[in-house]
């Protein structure tokens, strides 16, 4: 009886697991809108090396010029790995140029397609596509 409870718990565990990283991954679609995009400008804030996806926290001025905290959702850290990117290619106090996807919702949340550290483009794609 103990080792068919043990199974069965176990089972449950690995089955749990397993399907996190399912329920924490989104599609583009869901989240963004491809129709409204935007460009940022400012410095960073920090850089989150994360999966799914990698992101940078910057300070951008709005309409009015508040200062307003952005959220840019960039790709999987492996892939941005692939086009030369490390943990260290970005550190706060970076002036940076963003463009891309708001989200849906109307939050401070944008899907990057393109980043520029001055003049100089390190980005290009978005989390949907992972395509330079």
């Amino acid at each position: 009886m103990k080792n068919r409870f043990l199974v069965a718990a176990l089972t449950i565990c690995g089955l749990t697991l397993a399907a996190a990283p399912l329920i924490a991954h989104h599609s583009f679609a869901a989240q963004y809108d491809r129709s409204k995009q935007a460009t940022l400008a400012g410095p960073v804030i920090r850089v989150d090396w994360i999966n799914p996806h990698a992101r940078i926290y910057m300070d951008a001025k709005d309409s009015t010029g508040k200062v307003v905290r952005w959220e840019i959702e960039l790709s999987a850290p492996a892939m941005l790995m692939r086009q030369g990117w490390t943990s260290k290619a970005l550190k706060a106090g970076d002036e940076i140029t963003v463009a891309g996807s708001l989200a849906k919702d109307g939050s401070n949340l944008l899907n990057a397609s393109s980043v520029k550290l001055g003049e100089k483009q390190i980005f290009r794609g978005t989390a949907e596509t992972d395509n330079p």
